[in-house]
């Protein structure tokens, strides 16, 4: 059996949970999961950073993360933990509950760093939603992500994933079965890729707007790293869902990649 790379014992419904994930996209799509987590990185302080794209996401990451032996406490919405079976199956899985909107954000960012210095990789969605940029590109993020980043000294892994959007309908569960469907018979294409570890030494609680520009930092590297994953869809996405909204209100304007 493998062994996941952690001081944190993830529990044993978390384990489950990630292979029958792996079960799950595997009838679904075409799981193709690229990149690694450094070795140096593991054992210690990590956030996994991911854009949102789809209600499938969360399955599609734990079996991708499940291919790379790493099983990350998850910061999901307090809406999730208030689901009676979801919720009860989220806090045995040791998953952090964030209240978006309550003081509880806060007790929350706390949780996720003590969790981070014990050992525990973090999974978190810095844009805090499912995106509704037309394109379908990581929107402005929210400043959590960031902040738990330089309060616990944690590296940040750009986790970029492609393709989920084709699974399941934004409006899920609604249109649900229709998409479950379609994916049986078409098997899309999935595709995550771990990327290179952001930097953000140089930004302390000293420097102002610290949050924000490691925000900003956080994802442009998650863009960057998008890139490669849809070079036949520069613009928008192939695949239109009638049932998303689409909100320019919180476009990120990316910087070009590196290199």
């Amino acid at each position: 059996m493998d062994t996941l790379h952690s001081p944190w014992r993830p529990p044993l419904i978390w384990r489950a949970a990630q292979l029958l994930a792996r079960v799950v996209v595997g009838l679904l799509a075409r799981l193709e999961v690229t990149g690694d987590i450094p070795a140096a990185l593991r054992g210690g302080p990590l956030i996994l950073a991911a854009n949102h794209i789809s209600p499938f996401d969360p399955i599609v990451l734990a079996a991708a993360c499940r291919h790379r032996r790493v099983a990350p406490r998850i910061m999901a919405t307090g809406g999730l933990f208030r689901t009676p079976v979801i919720g009860a199956a989220m806090r045995s899985a040791g998953h952090i509950r964030v209240d978006r909107g309550t003081s509880g954000v806060h007790r929350a960012l706390d949780d996720a760093a003590a969790a981070a210095i014990a050992g525990a990789p973090i999974l978190v969605y810095p844009e805090g939603r499912i995106g509704l940029d037309p394109g379908l590109w990581p929107e402005r993020g929210k400043t959590g992500a960031a902040r738990l980043a330089l309060s616990c000294g944690a590296p940040v892994v750009p986790v970029a994933q492609w393709g989920s959007h084709e699974v399941l309908p934004y409006r899920t569960p609604k249109g649900l079965l229709g998409g479950v469907a379609r994916a049986l018979l078409r098997r899309p294409r999935v595709r995550v890729h771990f990327g290179v570890p952001v930097d953000l030494s140089d930004l302390t609680h000293g420097v102002a707007g610290a949050a924000r520009l490691g925000t900003d930092r956080i994802i442009d590297a998650l863009t960057d790293t998008l890139v490669p994953l849809r070079p036949d869809e520069p613009d928008r996405p192939r695949h239109v869902d009638p049932g998303r909204p689409t909100d320019t209100s919180r476009s990120h304007r990316r910087r070009p990649a590196a290199g």
